[in-house]
């Protein structure tokens, strides 16, 4: 098949980048292929360019809301039919679209892998021919990876039950493990991952040991080198902002951008960082997934990043036009702490696991559960809690179903006979029936989709299909709310103690590995050799050859990062008979030792929240101070 035709023709491009070639090879011979390619490496064309030559639609998953406006604005100037599904999109629009999609005037559809969770979404897909899934992002799929989520797991089942022609997974940060990790959950052959290599030539690596006042180095480099694009790339919201106030303050073309902003603010700081070719944007990570700018000129870390991998997506958002590019790390150990405390957030108590567990056995052989309700019971975090549930399934203990919706809400685009009189006989009584059984209000008609099925004595599905039918025909205007998602127990009787234990380790594997990754970027920056190899042998790229730039290559010294001064005493940061009175009054919340060490290091809690302690004058009081030690103080005492 030709490739280089299309390559030529519709993306006006002279040739293949590395890798890209070999990619959509094994596509086209094999039907499956894994790209590991650097940030900038063009991975997109990899589907973007099969997805022409295939009867069917590509269906791009992405968490990029941006990278999918970004491709679909290309692929429409050179002339490929090809759309977003995202939580942007009207009533209407999400109606076009996917009478666009069955009707197979779409080449590529991208979405989110929370979709999958849509069972009107995946019930549609049914309907369609996917002739290339295509998953980006695939390091998520991996327990081994530094970013896993559990929806991903479920596009690997996905894939498999929407009976996908080809499958093509994408990533720019894969470890060895990880590759195979993905190659067996997409059942790609090992010999069809093509990985290019991490070294950037063109990428020059500074890693520091940063002296106690950053700010002040940080603001000198950024006055004394030549202007450029760049980003400086930082942990917390609350250090964006104040670092971004005082390089304004210092005449420099700085703005913040950060998750707490309002989409309106981050949307105006992104175009506006784009438009510049000076501009400065002092973000968390937040910032740069997907966006496609060059001319990048420097990437500087103010704070320690979470991982090599994390600092190897970053790092390659600067120079992606081939020209010489500064990336910087201002490294301190002050730092640890607040990255080992958002690991350690992230790791439930043995008595919310045990009681999370208790919950699904105490239920009968088929059940569905509202995630939201169950993280608030138990106190685990929602993504915790989908976690744990994705191990169980991973135990054979469970299996998840499609999801669906618990409520529906729909308001009439015409007047309701009008609407039941397009059907003869019983079914437009049927469509009068669901009108005069819902709940009514002023606009919307609510209801509860197995509840009215049962009032009518019709089945759900006959229900589902019918308002879905009517939202297609533009007769109502439709939205669903309250999912539920679907288990069934495959074991009669499960040892819960047995259970609990295994997700404990699992969860302090996880903790383990989050904390080791840390370690491995403190490790880096004080490596006595070529840092720019060290880093490619991490994933599995070795080289010989210095690059002659780095930190180490230019001075030939190991940097050494001075140890941190002995901290005060818990007591000297907290008023200790107003926390004793605290506790007591929440016993339910901070009682407990780790709920409490939460509330001190300010890491969030679904009972913390319902109490509104997260608003609480003392929420964070011990943030810059390590998990476990608060965890100890809380335990002994702190009570």
């Amino acid at each position: 098949m030709d490739i280089d035709t299309p390559l030529h023709d519709r993306f006006g491009l002279r040739e293949f980048r590395p890798g890209q070639r070999e990619v959509i090879a094994a596509i086209l011979q094999h039907g499956a292929a894994l790209a590991v390619f650097p940030t900038g490496g063009g991975k997109s064309l990899c589907y973007q360019l099969p997805a022409l030559q295939f009867d069917g639609v590509t269906l791009v998953v992405s968490p990029l809301i941006a990278l999918m406006k970004d491709q679909i604005d290309f692929l429409t100037r050179r002339g490929i039919p090809a759309a977003r599904l995202d939580s942007t999109l009207t009533a209407d629009e999400v109606r076009a679209l996917n009478d666009q999609l069955v009707e197979g005037r779409l080449k590529l559809v991208y979405v989110a892998p929370e979709r999958f969770a849509n069972e009107r979404f995946v019930a549609l897909l049914r309907r369609v021919r996917i002739a290339l899934f295509a998953v980006d992002e695939a390091h998520c799929i991996s327990e081994w990876g530094h970013n896993f989520r559990p929806d991903y797991l479920k596009l690997a089942q996905a894939a498999q039950e929407l009976k996908v022609e080809r499958r093509l997974a994408l990533t720019a940060t894969a470890t060895p493990d990880v590759v195979r990790d993905i190659c067996a959950r997409f059942v790609i052959p090992p010999d069809c991952a093509v990985v290019t290599g991490f070294f950037r030539p063109n990428l020059e690596l500074r890693l520091l040991a940063a002296p106690a006042e950053r700010e002040t180095v940080l603001l000198a480099h950024l006055r004394e080198r030549p202007p450029g694009p760049t980003i400086v790339y930082v942990t917390l919201q609350k250090t964006a902002e104040r670092l971004a106030a005082r390089l304004e303050s210092a005449d420099l073309p700085a703005r913040a951008y950060h998750a707490g902003m309002a989409t309106d603010a981050r949307t105006a700081v992104q175009d506006w960082w784009m438009a510049s070719d000076r501009g400065v944007v002092v973000a968390t990570v937040a910032f740069g997934m997907g966006i496609d700018k060059a001319d990048v000129r420097y990437v500087y870390h103010y704070n320690l990043p979470k991982s090599l991998e994390s600092y190897s997506q970053e790092i390659g958002r600067a120079g992606r036009d081939g020209d010489h590019s500064l990336v910087e790390l201002l490294a301190s150990l002050d730092d640890v702490a607040t990255l080992e405390n958002f690991a350690y957030g992230d790791t439930p108590s043995e008595a919310a696991l045990r009681a999370v567990i208790d919950d699904v056995l105490a239920r009968g052989p088929a059940f569905d559960l509202d995630l939201t309700d169950l993280s608030n019971r138990h106190d685990v975090r929602l993504l915790v809690l989908r976690t744990a549930l994705t191990y169980l399934e991973l135990l054979g203990v469970l299996r998840q179903g499609t999801p669906f919706y618990a409520g529906y809400r729909l308001r009439p685009l015409r007047p309701i006979p009008a609407i039941a009189g397009q059907f003869a006989g019983e079914r437009g009584q049927f469509i009068r029936d669901i009108f005069a059984h819902a709940k009514s209000g002023r606009i919307w008609y609510t209801f509860d989709p197995d509840d009215l099925a049962q009032q009518l004595q019709q089945d759900r599905g006959r229900l589902v299909r019918a308002i879905e039918y009517l939202a297609e025909q533009g007769d109502i205007e439709l939205q669903a709310s309250d999912v539920r998602y679907r288990y069934e127990r495959l074991v009669q009787a499960a040892d819960a103690d047995a259970l609990a234990a295994t997700l404990g380790r699992r969860f302090a594997e996880h903790e383990a590995r989050e904390l080791a990754r840390i370690g491995r970027v403190l490790a880096l920056v004080t490596h006595a050799g070529c840092q720019a190899n060290a880093l490619a042998a991490y994933f599995g790229e070795v080289r010989t050859r210095p690059c002659g730039r780095c930190t180490y290559c230019r001075t030939g010294t190991a940097q050494v990062l001075p140890p941190l001064p002995e901290p005060p005493p818990i007591t000297a940061l907290l008023d200790v008979a107003q926390w004793r009175a605290l506790r007591a009054g929440y016993p339910a919340e901070l009682g407990p030792a780790r709920p409490a060490a939460r509330f001190l290091c300010g890491l969030s809690s679904p009972a913390l929240i319902r109490a509104k302690l997260t608003r609480h004058p003392a929420f964070g009081a011990l943030a810059e101070r390590r998990f476990p030690d608060v965890l100890a103080w809380c335990s002994n005492g702190g009570s």
